[in-house]
């Protein structure tokens, strides 16, 4: 079983010791996001941990547009309630990385980009600059903010 999964389980009996509702209703929901997961498409398998890190990202990302949809629409307790829980879920989650530490690490993939193609990548090459960032971004930074980041420096070459 993977590590991460065995540590949202073990979460999850220390909150309902600790009668945590929040943290227990969360952790389930993650949970039962990541037993879907596993079930999903034509024959049940383990997760590893990177698999179940992209879940929970994924779950966060639903908490952080639900709770932004009813803080616009005035329900501030449901946002307050949805915030809680990304506080949870992003616990499990590695650090997500500054602007800065993001810029430098898209400048140090087009340098080597533009040290294998011979020349400055323009914006027919992003696919090539996004899939050596994502590699080294590794679930830290979401994917809009760094695919929008290469696309303006891709643009001031």
């Amino acid at each position: 079983m993977a590590e991460l999964k065995q540590r949202l389980r073990d979460d999850l009996t220390a909150a309902l010791k600790a009668r945590d509702n929040v943290t227990v209703g969360t952790l389930r929901m993650a949970l039962a996001a990541v037993t879907t997961e596993e079930v999903a498409g034509k024959a049940a398998r383990e997760l590893t941990d990177d698999e179940v890190r992209k879940v929970l990202a994924r779950e966060l990302k639903k908490r952080n547009e639900a709770a932004q949809a009813f803080g616009d629409a005035g329900r501030a307790e449901q946002a307050a309630t949805e915030r809680a829980e990304a506080e949870v879920i992003s616990s499990y989650l590695p650090s997500q990385l500054g602007d800065a530490e993001l810029e430098s690490l898209v400048d140090e993939v087009l340098a080597e980009v533009t040290a294998e193609l011979g020349a400055g990548p323009g914006p027919r090459q992003m696919g090539q600059v996004m899939k050596a960032t994502n590699a080294r971004v590794a679930g830290r930074a979401e994917g809009g903010r760094v695919a929008a980041l290469v696309r303006a420096k891709l643009q001031q070459d």
